[in-house]
């Protein structure tokens, strides 16, 4: 699976339903490279396509369970991955590390801002 596409599923995860136009933004790919992305995506049993309740015109792309298993499944291989090798590092790098704990997290409060966009 390509990075784009692994960051659209994660983007679903995190911020619910979202239209094409969002998600090509947000991950900075055209409308048509998202298209092609989704219908693969879709194929694959990952995402689906809804309307909007609120307004008919609108399509939205939704993560489906399996879409859903997929990004949890990542995440705990990097958590996983993580932790061994954490385990191999020194007492005083592991403090350093905790003591970094407080700027990583505000570094992915901006990134996770930025990523989606002024309106959420």
């Amino acid at each position: 699976m390509s990075l784009t596409s692994a960051a659209t599923l994660a983007t679903l995860d995190r911020t619910g339903p979202r239209r094409i136009t969002d998600l090509a933004a947000v991950e900075g790919v055209t409308q048509p490279a998202m298209t092609s992305l989704v219908r693969v995506m879709e194929e694959s049993g990952l995402v689906e396509r809804r309307g909007d309740a609120s307004d008919k015109r609108v399509t939205l792309v939704y993560l489906t369970e399996a879409g859903a298993s997929y990004v949890r499944t990542r995440r705990q291989a990097g958590v996983d991955a993580f932790e061994r090798l954490i385990g191999e590092l020194a007492g005083d790098e592991v403090e350093a590390l905790v003591a970094a704990l407080p700027a990583l997290k505000h570094l992915a409060e901006l990134e996770s801002r930025d990523r989606e966009g002024p309106e959420r």
